[in-house]
């Protein structure tokens, strides 16, 4: 058979599967680097949106991902404008109410920032202003045990936006994830004088991991999801992507 003819009908053969072929919606929110950002060429970069490809790739899915503010990301997961968010989102019974959560893939406790040297006890709480992200595991503890001793909280669409506020003495402290408040304010210049303070936050009650947020319902995505990550996890990847921005583990392997 000439060789044009075969290289047609191959083409041919492939039409369906390509108009078959349907690509699976992320979204993923970028004002949280090392965990996701948007660099000046409009790429999206970071560990989130790494893990994402990673999980596409080995489970054999043609994926694009973009972005939009934390706070509409389960709406418009809800709302089948996309079918995943890898967002850094903390696993809690209220979200997996509206979404199905992955196993989780890291862990990060939360910790206050607040002027270097500040002593946190019972006492200190009461009369204090402090940030936290509006939609976050971080307010729903501050709610639940700080609120009573006294706390104001002060909620924020993107939690970067308290360091002015805290900066500017309009907060006592920030309270957030922990590799956050690291890499996106102490690490900076505008965090002189500024560090963690008190304990490490890591009630398991609030403290679930962090997963990957699917449509309610989507088992077949779910379940192809849960077995990429795990593949990915086992056979190195996830790590090679974990120690391209952190220099110690975020996942707790055994």
């Amino acid at each position: 058979m000439n060789c044009n003819k075969v290289l047609a009908l191959s083409l041919l053969c492939s039409l369906p599967l390509l108009a078959n072929a349907q690509t699976v919606r992320i979204v993923t929110d970028v004002s949280y680097p090392p965990f996701s950002k948007v660099n000046p060429d409009g790429s999206i970069v970071g560990f989130d949106p790494d893990i994402a490809r990673a999980i596409c790739t080995e489970a054999k899915l043609q994926c694009e991902v973009s972005t939009m503010d934390f706070d509409g990301i389960i709406p418009a997961v809800q709302a089948k404008k996309y079918d995943l968010a890898i967002a850094s989102m903390n696993i809690t019974p209220e979200r997996a109410k509206a979404v199905d959560f992955s196993d989780m893939y890291f862990n990060i406790p939360g910790r206050l920032i607040a002027k270097a040297g500040t002593k946190i006890d019972d006492k200190w709480f009461k009369g204090k202003t402090i940030g936290v992200l509006r939609t976050s595991v971080q307010r729903e503890e501050a709610t639940a045990k700080w609120v009573p001793k006294g706390v104001k909280l002060k909620l924020y669409g993107k939690v970067t936006d308290s360091f002015l506020d805290l900066g500017n003495q309009r907060l006592d402290a920030v309270y957030l994830d922990a590799n956050v408040g690291d890499e996106d304010f102490l690490k900076k210049p505008m965090g002189k004088g500024y560090s963690f303070v008190g304990p490490v936050y890591n009630d398991p009650k609030y403290y679930m991991g962090s997963g990957i947020a699917v449509q309610k319902g989507n088992k077949e995505l779910l379940a192809k999801v849960n077995a990429a990550l795990k593949k990915i996890i086992d056979n190195g990847t996830y790590k090679q992507v974990q120690n391209k921005y952190f220099s110690y583990d975020i996942y707790p392997f055994k």
